[in-house]
């Protein structure tokens, strides 16, 4: 009797685990799928900007969308891992931008010089 109840429990600790390893893995997915919607808006919104404003105002919206990108994940997800992966996610999308309104002013500069 003692066996079964020690074989029950051990099953349902590996339940409670997996449940628990499945639901992180969730988190980590939806959270990577929010960071690239967000990539593309702000993709989209650098552009825009940058034809409209020029690349100074670029920075400092990009500056502004990855430190709220940042706080709403870790107030959100308080998983040391995902953090991790959005900071590292949020550092590349920095470095994308920043190619983006380089390519996005020169493209401008040169139409401008054609006119």
């Amino acid at each position: 009797m003692r066996r079964i109840i020690i074989i029950i429990i051990t099953i349902r600790r590996r339940i409670v685990v997996e449940a628990a390893a499945a639901a992180a893995a969730a988190v980590v997915v939806v959270v990577v799928v929010v960071v690239v919607v967000v990539v593309v808006v702000v993709a989209v919104v650098v552009v825009v900007v940058v034809i409209v404003a020029g690349a100074a105002v670029v920075v400092v919206v990009v500056i502004i969308i990855i430190i709220i990108v940042v706080v709403v994940v870790v107030v959100v997800v308080e998983d040391v891992v995902v953090v991790v992966v959005v900071v590292v996610v949020v550092v590349v999308v920095v470095v994308v931008e920043v190619i983006v309104a380089v390519a996005a002013v020169v493209v401008v500069v040169v139409i401008i010089t054609i006119i």
